[in-house]
């Protein structure tokens, strides 16, 4: 998950506690980071503890790299571009929708307003992404890599 504020990160820690996922949940707080993870680049240089992920939460609105610019990078490697993203952000904005889909982002959504509605939204995603949708094993390139 990439995303600047904390209170949102511990939220989702505690949603995906709450809902029973227990997938690796790996935490950036801004662009510069997230495409530093999926490069492993500096701290993120070792596999073993930078795992590539097979799906990624991705607020829009952050310093340094916001998360359209991250997601146009990303979607320009070859090597991640399999990765999919779901933007998770508080942005209503029809131009931010629609540029993420064009940027190949697989889901769109605003970030519910209470607890309880983040739960629902996790368990979703989790039903989707994490138990119906069959990913790859490996991300392209990660083989390679």
């Amino acid at each position: 998950m990439a995303d600047d504020d904390a209170d949102d990160r511990q939220m989702t820690k505690e949603a995906f506690e709450e809902s029973h996922l227990t997938n690796d949940l790996r935490f950036v707080e801004d662009g510069v980071e997230l495409m530093d993870y999926l490069q492993r680049r500096g701290k993120y240089s070792d596999p073993a503890s930078s795992p590539r992920p097979g799906l990624i939460l991705l607020d829009l609105n952050m310093p340094k790299k916001d998360g359209r610019e991250a997601l146009q990078e990303l979607k320009a490697d070859p090597k991640l571009k399999a990765i999919r993203v779901v933007v998770l952000t508080t942005s209503k904005a029809e131009e931010d929708i629609l540029r993420t889909y064009n940027l190949s982002a697989a889901s769109y959504i605003a970030k519910p307003v209470t607890f309880a509605a983040l739960i629902d939204v996790v368990k979703t995603l989790g039903k989707y992404w994490l138990e119906i949708v069959e990913l790859p094993a490996e991300p392209y390139g990660e083989a390679d890599a």
